[in-house]
């Protein structure tokens, strides 16, 4: 059987086909929401040696048109949303428990809240027993699943335990049905990730990876987007030459008796380019780096009351300027090394 993984962003795609034992049969490609691109999707999934399966999340609305079109084409597809289903259900036995962890999804889609729900599933694993037998209970767990142990962390997490109501019993047949759909999740989450984990792969081959990585909010799933999107950074000219590219340089608005002083940017550039740009500065925004140039100056235009699509525009501009400085200095140390 053939699971076919459908990365789902505005726009785009990306599409990785796998079988089971880790068969990769189609490393990740880019699927746009033409007409065209669609079918041809869909006739080489139905071309495929045995059954397929496509596996989607269930975001937001730009699922549907690939979902209906692909179940249209008489193709089997599942859109899931399991992550939410799963915290509903332990929301009524052990609430919170999505947010224990802040630990980002492994390459292969697993997180560690999941995973650790999947052995304390109920607040009563956690507190009906003492915190000493707890603790050390946690550190085989997170020996067991390569994950970091913190004793501070596991007093953190039983102490919280104590302040938490279940709604429902701590029976076999939660159990059963919790760790059921912790399967499902886990087996899902592997089929959609593999097209990122194979993105960050190829990225990592790329010469200005390195550089690229070690910015502030870029992470697995950004820095390949934006390698993928921006591509040499050498065919541009200058820095002005990469923002205009993107669409977040100043628009032009003038005539002859005067030349505006705030225009709206240009916009001319890839969609899936800007919107990479605007979830690089939503990280940002939330982690708050203090050392980084670009969150100071967007902090600073917030500060002073400018409006949002602002601060965020000219913050992806300043971004934009300084990945190009540090790239392509980087690749010409690289030569110079040569």
């Amino acid at each position: 059987m053939n699971a076919a993984g459908i990365d789902i962003s505005k726009g785009k795609s990306m599409v990785s086909v796998m079988r089971p034992l880790d068969e990769v049969v189609a490393k990740p490609f880019t699927v746009r929401y033409s007409g065209s691109e669609r079918k041809e999707l869909a006739d080489y999934l139905k071309n495929l040696d045995g059954e397929t399966r496509v596996i989607m999340e269930h975001t937001g609305r730009y699922y549907e048109p690939v979902a209906q079109y692909l179940h249209d084409a008489r193709l089997y597809v599942s859109a899931v949303n399991l992550k939410n289903n799963l915290i509903a259900l332990l929301d009524q036995t052990y609430p919170g428990v999505n947010a224990l962890f802040g630990s980002p999804a492994r390459e292969d889609g697993t997180q560690k809240w999941v995973d650790f729900a999947a052995s304390f599933w109920h607040v009563n694993c956690v507190r009906g027993m003492s915190q000493a037998a707890f603790t050390e209970r946690y550190r085989k767990w997170c020996k067991r699943n390569r994950y970091n142990f913190s004793s501070d962390k596991a007093a953190e997490v039983y102490t919280g335990a104590k302040d938490q109501i279940a709604m429902i019993p701590k029976d076999d047949l939660t159990k059963r049905l919790i760790r059921q759909t912790i399967d499902s999740l886990n087996t899902v989450s592997k089929t959609v990730g593999q097209p990122k984990a194979e993105m960050l792969k190829l990225a990592s081959q790329l010469p200005e990876f390195p550089v690229v990585m070690e910015m502030h909010s870029v992470g697995d799933s950004l820095g390949p987007q934006l390698m993928a999107e921006i591509g040499d950074v050498t065919r541009f000219i200058h820095r002005a030459s990469i923002t205009a590219f993107a669409g977040v340089d100043p628009g032009a608005n003038q005539s002859s008796e005067r030349e505006a002083k705030s225009v709206r940017t240009s916009k001319s550039g890839p969609p899936e380019l800007r919107r990479t740009l605007f979830l690089v500065m939503d990280g940002l925004l939330k982690s708050m780096p203090q050392d980084d140039p670009v969150y100071q100056f967007m902090d600073k235009k917030r500060a002073v009351g400018k409006p949002y699509l602002v601060y965020m525009t000219t913050g992806a501009n300043k971004f934009l300027r300084i990945y190009y400085g540090r790239v392509k200095e980087y690749l010409a140390s690289l030569e110079t090394a040569d």
